[in-house]
């Protein structure tokens, strides 16, 4: 709670979209989260593993929650915000350590998931309302997201098979990249470091497995975007994740 405080604090965001929550809802911090403004939410939690959450300065209506894979694991939320766009919160499961969806049923469920997002908003590509997609959908998808392209090929979150799924999943609904929408393809960008490495800032090998997507008829309202690298460093012990801005006007 205390880095959020200081994330909001520094930077007074609108709307904050968790993932990873790890609490049920009842234990979420919904009281102290309102005393700091953002007295609506959306939450969708669990103890101990998964959960999602949208929090907001600003009314949220027509909120729901999807459910993938045939698992109530709550890993999406979504709610309609004043402007009329719809903004969905997801967090896409890491997939575990092997590349192999026969070895490993965690990296089979990855794929499926990922196939099964591509098939709903597949469906919905012919609905003109804006929307944005935001979380951490655990795939780096470009060469310069992540620190070593050659070495990360066979790493779980820069396989070929994943990049060609995220990839589908993000033509099925026109998605822009908001952030590679400012930052070139060919500069390296980071929002994950993990916790093994000894010095993550020194050593740097980073992915970029936190996203903001948004439809085509929002671009122009596109104004920057940031990822909040010294969050890697605040104290105490901070997420490996680091905050995604994206401004709009």
């Amino acid at each position: 709670m205390g880095l959020l405080e200081r994330l909001i604090a520094e930077q007074q965001p609108d709307v904050i979209c968790l993932q990873e929550t790890k609490t049920a809802d009842e234990t979420f911090p919904t009281a102290a989260l309102a005393t700091l403004g953002y007295k609506h939410q959306h939450i969708h939690g669990m103890k101990s593993y998964n959960g999602v959450a949208i929090v907001s300065r600003l009314p949220l209506a027509n909120v729901g929650e999807r459910h993938w894979q045939g698992r109530e694991d709550r890993r999406h939320v979504f709610a309609e915000l004043p402007n009329g766009a719809e903004l969905h919160c997801c967090y896409v499961p890491a997939g575990g350590d092997v590349p192999d969806p026969v070895a490993n049923p965690k990296f089979e469920h990855k794929l499926g998931f990922l196939d099964e997002m591509t098939a709903w908003w597949q469906s919905r590509r012919d609905d003109a309302k804006p929307k944005i997609l935001v979380g951490d959908l655990n795939v780096a998808p470009l060469e310069h997201d992540v620190w070593s392209h050659k070495q990360m090929t066979g790493v779980v979150s820069h396989t070929p098979i994943e990049i060609e799924k995220l990839l589908a999943w993000q033509e099925s609904h026109s998605w822009v990249d908001a952030v590679r929408h400012f930052v070139p393809s060919e500069e390296k960008l980071y929002s994950w470091w993990s916790y093994r490495a000894q010095d993550w800032a020194a050593s740097d090998r980073g992915r970029r497995l936190d996203h903001v997507w948004v439809t085509p008829n929002l671009v122009p309202t596109l104004k920057q975007a940031h990822i909040l690298r010294s969050a890697r460093g605040w104290e105490p012990k901070p997420s490996d994740h680091v905050p995604v801005l994206v401004d709009m006007s």
